[in-house]
């Protein structure tokens, strides 16, 4: 068996695992962790995501579309038939998220405030409390930090891969309080239970 027929038949764990043809440096669980949970930072959860819309972002990142250095270059070392192995391992693992840090009394108080932001800025293609629907990906439970980083980078179209540019012209009425806001909101909301009430 060739190199290229034992790269076929891997599979998306042991890809995600090895970085494929990139090796170690561009191995998934590197940042995203062993079980896609994140790092609690700037490498968001993947467990349980869309598998359409996580192969659509390595698409993406591979042709320059979504920008992220380190990210262009692991998708560029995968062809396309492992990026869907690669989508399909993480989607189907059990939503899980790295463990969210207690903030200052401040930020819970901002967090606890921002429901009606998040309803009326988001809700709409991000689904009740950020749990996803159609028209868009989960949100709960990803960093606050990698989301606030998302949304200013839709803000200055340094992100601009929805295709219709609706989350540009959503992220530009945000004010910067408001991404601040509806971060910490998000980044509580709990992917165990995505629907119950935060406490």
């Amino acid at each position: 068996m060739n190199i290229t027929d034992d790269r076929f038949s891997a599979s998306g764990e042991l890809i995600a695992m090895s970085g494929g043809e990139g090796g170690a440096r561009y191995a998934c669980v590197t940042c995203h962790g062993a079980r896609g949970e994140g790092n609690g930072f700037d490498a968001p959860r993947l467990a349980g995501l869309p598998a359409g819309y996580l192969q659509k972002q390595m698409e993406d990142y591979a042709v320059g579309l979504r920008a992220h250095e380190v990210m262009r270059d692991a998708a560029r070392f995968l062809d396309s038939h492992e990026r869907v192995r690669v989508a399909n391992f993480y989607a189907s693992l059990p939503p899980q998220a790295f463990p969210f840090e207690t903030q200052p009394a401040t930020e819970e108080a901002i967090a606890a405030a921002t429901p009606a932001l998040y309803a009326s800025a988001c809700e709409q293609c991000h689904g009740v409390e950020g749990v996803g629907s159609v028209n868009g990906p989960p949100l709960n439970a990803q960093p606050a930090f990698y989301l606030t980083q998302q949304l200013q980078d839709w803000q200055v179209s340094k992100r601009r891969n929805d295709g219709n540019h609706v989350m540009l012209k959503v992220a530009q009425q945000l004010k910067p309080d408001e991404v601040r806001q509806l971060s910490l909101y998000l980044a509580r909301v709990s992917v165990a239970h995505p629907l119950a009430q935060i406490p």
